[in-house]
């Protein structure tokens, strides 16, 4: 099973050209998966898998108590891995095809008050290049958006401080322009000119926007160590994860009145829907600041 593992692998960098990371969580799962076929159902190869062995594999996964989004997850790898393997010819059927995957409940994004990102942004150091870089990039965050893997994706010609907007590649390599605000372009035009070059090494030539002590791009979990050391500092007890400035941005936008397809077209959303959480947390807050402060409540 780990040939046709690779074969798949080769596959989804080659032809598919989807993100490193959607890639990553492709072959996590079906790691997971080939690893109880082969250890609990005794399998060989996937020419023996059958429909009952993956609903045996989503029931594992149950027991383990995971999500339902992290389950069909799993089915949209598997799936996907099983329709290459019946076009390559290295299997005559598909189990897969008739697996439903379970019902999703749309959770509401934790996102964090004005105060809290106030606090938050305010918190680095920019005595040194370092409290530059991280104040520039939570700016940038907070001001557009962005996804955090796109962030560290940015290239210094990516943004444009005198015209005012950043361009970054999304998912599915869709390109976006998004405005960015005068406190954000302060922070960045102070990292450009005092951090940056800090951070530049001879031996390395990496014209990524925001780099690490290396002199190379910064990675997603160099950022999150960054954004829990500062949450920490700030004296922050609420579970910040990469994504909850970007729920705060989009949150605190609509608070004030954006128009939601505005809104959607600077997250990168292809489905309204997907944007459309948001006004719920808007209500949910809405409703707990009535319960807190009105007499009657």
């Amino acid at each position: 099973m780990e040939a046709e593992l690779e074969k798949f692998t080769h596959f989804l960098r080659g032809e598919k050209g989807l993100a490193e990371n959607t890639i990553i969580s492709y072959i996590r799962d079906l790691k997971s998966y080939t690893k109880y076929l082969t250890s609990v159902k005794k399998l060989r190869n996937f020419t023996e898998v059958q429909r009952v062995h993956i609903t045996g594999f989503l029931g594992y996964l149950q027991e383990q108590g995971k999500s339902s989004r992290t389950i069909a997850r799993h089915i949209a790898s598997i799936r996907a891995m099983h329709q290459f393997l019946l076009r390559e010819q290295l299997s005559d059927h598909d189990p897969s095809v008739l697996i439903q995957p379970p019902q999703l409940e749309r959770s509401i994004p934790k996102v964090m008050s004005v105060e809290e990102v106030e606090t938050l942004l305010s918190s680095p150091n920019t005595s040194d290049h370092y409290g530059l870089r991280d104040k520039a990039m939570l700016e940038l965050l907070y001001a557009t958006g962005i996804r955090v893997s796109e962030l560290i994706s940015l290239q210094v010609t990516d943004v444009h401080l005198m015209l005012g907007f950043v361009r970054c590649t999304g998912k599915n390599h869709k390109e976006r322009i998004i405005p960015i605000g005068k406190t954000a372009i302060q922070a960045l035009k102070e990292y450009l000119e005092k951090g940056r070059p800090d951070f530049i090494s001879p031996k390395v030539q990496d014209d990524s926007l925001f780099l690490n002590h290396h002199g190379k791009q910064l990675s997603r979990q160099g950022f999150w160590k960054i954004l829990k050391r500062l949450a920490l500092e700030a004296g922050i007890s609420k579970d910040l994860t990469p994504h909850t400035l970007r729920h705060s941005f989009a949150t605190h936008l609509l608070q004030n009145g954006a128009d939601i397809r505005a809104v959607q077209e600077m997250l990168g959303h292809v489905d309204l829907s997907t944007t459309q959480v948001y006004t719920n947390v808007s209500k949910t807050r809405l409703k707990d600041e009535y319960s807190r402060f009105h007499p009657r409540a």
